[in-house]
């Protein structure tokens, strides 16, 4: 039972005593109109009030989906619905491994990392997302929390009228900042909209927390991943850690140093990393350890 129930019931519960009263003594009482109209009072208030942040109720996703430009998706290597395309069948295998891993952990929630910049975490963190959608019993939500430099919008060519971080800022509903792609069904993707300063410790806030619980458990079989700034340049991902359950590294061949994962892997000792992912390797596809 919520507030609202209890306050009902309270109401109500306030009637009848006062229509007993009245009955068997046959005047009124002032008391009990005054207990009355003070829990009235309560009830209208808190129906005017504004939801605590990140509350939402209904359909997550008023607006219609948009669609994604083929130009834009094969010059940003973004996977077609249902993970289909010739990189469909790396990431695949990089899906399987990392639920069956999450599933061990009994884990919903998983942070896509890079150690250092510009290492394919995006991209990796979006066609995984893709990957895992395209099972029929999963559902996800991809979520932008690189507030440092936001970019998903770009890589999708999205628009939006308000980001994920006005959202938290303002205690906005974030299924403002929410979007579907047309043709991939059971993805939803929150995005980021504008840099900001404050971005480790708008990710370490209580309310942002309490976001995230409230999205990770409205659906049963929904897996979030977030995609977040690099390990070794700013500390969101570690201000942030508190709210996942499972982390991903994504490095890249000849440009992430040896001391550069070891050091990612030192910093996450307590987060259960899943795996690593290997960019721009020699091998023909995607690798995964």
């Amino acid at each position: 039972m919520d507030n609202m129930d209890r306050i009902s019931v309270a109401l109500e519960r306030a009637r009848r005593l006062a229509a007993e009263r009245k009955k068997a003594t046959g005047t009124g009482d002032d008391a009990d109109l005054e207990l009355i109209e003070a829990v009235e009072a309560i009830k209208e208030d808190s129906l005017s009030s504004p939801p605590p942040p990140g509350e939402f109720i209904g359909e997550e996703v008023s607006s219609p989906p948009f669609e994604l430009d083929e130009r834009l998706r094969e010059r940003e290597k973004i996977l077609h619905p249902d993970a289909l395309g010739p990189n469909g069948p790396a990431y695949k295998m990089l899906r399987t491994q990392v639920l069956k891993r999450m599933d061990q952990l009994k884990a919903r929630t998983l942070a896509v990392i890079g150690a250092t910049e510009d290492v394919g975490k995006t991209l990796t963190a979006i066609n995984l997302a893709i990957a895992i959608s395209a099972e029929k019993n999963r559902s996800v939500l991809l979520v932008d929390f690189d507030l440092r430099r936001p970019s998903i919008q770009h890589r999708l060519g999205v628009e939006p009228e308000i980001g994920v971080e006005e959202c938290l800022e303002e205690g906005r509903p974030v299924t403002e900042a929410m979007v579907r792609i047309d043709g991939y069904e059971r993805l939803t993707v929150l995005l980021a909209r504008t840099s900001i300063e404050n971005s480790s410790e708008l990710l370490a806030d209580q309310n942002t927390a309490a976001v995230v619980a409230q999205l990770r458990d409205r659906y049963p079989n929904r897996i979030l991943i977030f995609d977040l700034p690099p390990l070794l340049l700013a500390d969101d991902a570690l201000a942030f850690s508190p709210c996942v359950q499972a982390a991903l590294i994504v490095v890249e061949e000849r440009r992430t140093r040896r001391e550069d994962l070891v050091r990612s892997l030192e910093l996450l000792r307590e987060i259960p990393v899943v795996g690593t992912v290997l960019n721009n390797s020699h091998k023909p596809s995607l690798a995964y350890y």
